[in-house]
């Protein structure tokens, strides 16, 4: 334990002797992409998932996670990584004030379990979503090595987490050959869902909400969901940023892995409602968004959230 807080401490220090390069003392405009908005942004994530993991400690028992078939220690090791996220906060934090940046304050959240299992299961969402936006933000600071290292050493202790949450309930503790990048919009969007008021918002747009009605995974997300099950979603036509014509074909494109999103037709359930079967070769953590681009006319996953999507994004859990 002295070693990994030496390390830790060692790491905020290096942070904090070389700054991020000052460009104004203010949040960037809108969706602009700067060292401060790429750490705004992380910071603003580990927030949310300190909180969500300091629940999960504090909510239940070692008995009631035994009850729930976790293997002995499992509460006991929520709070560390409680103690994990508390300490990319403090670090991030740290490099943020250095430069002169007054860091992001914390939200308030809502979470949406009753059970342990209903908590590592959004666990496990809430994580994927911070692992996307570390993979998705991590080229943004390569010319910054101290920066580049700090981020890379937070992704795996991330990714180290998921593991063991998802080995947890009895899933694959590795679902998927890579993990899936986000933009900072998309990853912004998806970690909306939670927050019920903030005293500061990040600049970075609010997109149309898309939401997964069904299928519902099972807990130890086994076996993984097969290709061609149909995902149905729902959303609010009214919303757009655009106007849609009737008539005018829609498709999700599904964000997986680095290969190419896979942009599918959907097929209509009414209203605001839309289903598509599930591309063959998906798994782990997909995101889904509702758009009028085809597949000849495929967009990056940047181009999609700057300016192709109607509504989303929306998690989908598949292995």
């Amino acid at each position: 334990m002295r070693f990994a807080l030496a390390c830790l401490a060692g790491l905020v220090a290096s942070a904090v002797a070389a700054p991020v390069e000052k460009r104004a003392n203010t949040l960037p405009p809108v969706d602009s992409v700067t060292d401060e908005s790429v750490l705004q942004l992380a910071l603003y994530l580990e927030h949310l998932e300190l909180a969500l993991y300091t629940g999960g400690y504090e909510n239940f028992t070692d008995a009631e996670y035994t009850a729930a078939g976790f293997p002995a220690g499992f509460r006991e090791n929520v709070g560390v990584i409680a103690s994990h996220e508390a300490s990319h906060s403090a670090t991030i934090s740290a490099i943020l004030e250095k430069a002169g940046y007054t860091p992001v304050p914390t939200c308030t959240y809502t979470f949406p379990y009753d059970s342990p299992t209903s908590f590592v299961d959004l666990a496990n969402m809430i994580t994927s979503v911070g692992i996307g936006a570390y993979l998705g933000g991590a080229e943004l600071l390569t010319d910054d090595p101290i920066l580049e290292v700090a981020s890379a050493s937070i992704l795996t202790v991330e990714a180290r987490h998921d593991a063991y949450l998802r080995t947890g309930v009895g899933a694959s503790p590795f679902p998927t050959v890579f993990d899936t990048a986000l933009t900072a919009v998309f990853a912004y969007n998806l970690a909306q869902m939670f927050i019920v008021e903030c005293p500061q918002q990040l600049p970075l747009t609010i997109l149309p909400k898309l939401t997964l009605e069904s299928p519902t995974p099972p807990s130890n997300l086994q076996p993984p969901t097969p290709a061609g099950t149909l995902l149905k979603f729902t959303y609010d036509p009214s919303t757009f940023f655009v106007e849609v014509a009737a008539g005018t074909p829609l498709y999700i494109g599904l964000i997986n892995m680095v290969t190419n999103i896979t942009y599918t037709e959907v097929t209509s359930c009414g209203t605001g409602c839309a289903t598509i079967p599930v591309p063959e070769g998906a798994a782990g953590a997909a995101f889904a968004v509702l758009t009028t681009f085809p597949t000849a006319d495929a967009l990056t996953e940047d181009q999609l959230s700057s300016f192709g999507t109607l509504a989303g994004p929306a998690e989908v859990i598949l292995s």
